[in-house]
């Protein structure tokens, strides 16, 4: 029999031993190809969406909320801002493009964004089916709301009051589908998209079904009773900016903060924070995954001491039966270099199923496009530190089955 073989065969009579040094190594495998593959995908996603974005303005409040409501659509708004102060925003010397952004509604959990056409080209999509949206009530939906939803040019569907699935239908006040996105693995997709006046329209009817009594009673006021109260002013949830100049990212900040009702926020800044405040929880995760690979390294150098020390007679007669120090010792690393093959090749699967499974099942990681069918270039690199750790725990039983005495063991039985 071969070394292979032979190291097989005594995995098997151990079992259940092998199994738990396997398992104990698959779970800090797993472990560290989760942080791995959900790290890189939220980095990376995370510097997607805010590509081409230099400054974010919103009303004032948390500049994390801001960003992450306006950019990546994952949290509430801050807050509305006067149409006037957007316009005069997109006006101002240092500012070289503006994109309005006004939030409310949704559609089956996916956000119905007012904006304008600029938008989808800071976005870099394009339009796979039919158009851009022109005018109230057109909609152009993101790749994956056409997907989840069924959706196809032509039809038509009410919007829901809030950013989530579950308010109240919007009724008489359909949108209709005049455009399906090309999927961007961005933010767009699942956006629907549609001009800010479609917006205003909504809430105007919608607040106009709900004030009805009190314009019922306006309409029955006394002859000289004072007019109607002007409509308020049109607001924008928020802007998207893009600098000028390099010297704007030095000044316009500071002025808008300082200098009005508003805030500005600046993705790049928040996004390390967010990064910095996530990573201290992801370096405590990682290096309980260490701890676990380590723990079975552990493990497999006492099993393959233990396991030579029960076997020194058998190997001792193999040695009799003309096998050469270097097979004997070949054997004992055979086996650590299997278990430790074994647990890093059944830990990957773990870590890519478990991500998958959330990618598809949690409707936070699917909404950040996590999937567990990316392969990061630094996997190569666990299966190499876990077969070398397994090696190395097998080196002083290697060398102890290297140095056995033949013929003392055989003397004593």
């Amino acid at each position: 029999m071969n070394t292979l073989g032979l190291a097989w065969a005594y995995l098997k009579r151990s079992a259940l031993t092998t199994c738990l040094n396997v398992a104990l190594l698959a779970l800090g495998v797993g472990t560290i190809v989760v942080l791995i593959l959900v790290g890189t995908q939220l980095q990376d996603r995370l510097a997607k969406d805010a590509a081409g974005v230099d400054l974010v303005v919103g009303a004032k409040g948390s500049p994390l909320q801001l960003i992450l409501s306006a950019l990546y659509q994952i949290d509430i708004p801050t807050g509305n801002i006067p149409l006037s102060q957007a316009q005069a925003l997109a006006a101002d010397p240092l500012v070289a493009q503006a994109v309005p952004l006004a939030l409310g509604d949704s559609f089956r959990g996916y956000r119905i964004v007012g904006t304008d056409p600029s938008f989808v080209a800071l976005r870099h999509a394009q339009v796979a089916e039919g158009r851009l949206w022109q005018a109230p009530m057109e909609v152009t939906v993101g790749a994956q709301v056409a997907r989840a939803a069924g959706l196809k040019v032509g039809d038509q569907f009410n919007g829901n009051h809030g950013l989530s699935a579950g308010g109240a239908v919007h009724e008489g006040m359909p949108y209709t589908v005049v455009g399906i996105l090309a999927p961007t693995g961005g933010v767009v997709d699942r956006l629907v998209l549609t001009p800010i006046d479609s917006v205003w329209a909504v809430h105007d009817a919608h607040h106009h079904h709900h004030d009805g009594d009190d314009h019922d009673a306006h309409e029955h006021q006394a002859d000289g009773a004072e007019p109607a109260q002007q409509a308020p002013e049109r607001e924008v949830t928020s802007v998207l900016l893009r600098y000028r100049s390099p010297i704007a990212a030095a000044l316009l900040p500071r002025r808008i903060n300082t200098g009005s009702v508003l805030q500005a926020a600046s993705p790049a800044a928040e996004m390390t924070r967010l990064l910095s405040l996530v990573g201290i929880g992801t370096d405590t995760v990682r290096g309980f995954g260490l701890l676990l690979v380590a723990s079975s390294a552990l493990s497999i150098f006492v099993a393959l001491y233990n396991a030579t020390q029960a076997r020194r007679y058998d190997l001792a007669v193999m040695r009799a039966l003309g096998a050469t120090r270097t097979r004997i010792s070949g054997l004992l690393l055979a086996e650590a270099l299997a278990m430790g093959t074994a647990g890093t090749a059944l830990g990957l699967v773990l870590g890519h199923s478990a991500v998958e499974l959330a990618g598809r099942l949690v409707p936070q990681a699917r909404d950040m496009g996590i999937t567990g069918l990316q392969f990061p270039a630094t996997e190569p690199y666990l299966l190499i530190l876990a077969a070398g750790l397994s090696v190395l725990a097998a080196l002083v039983p290697a060398i102890q089955a290297y140095r056995t005495d033949v013929s003392a063991v055989l003397s004593r039985g």
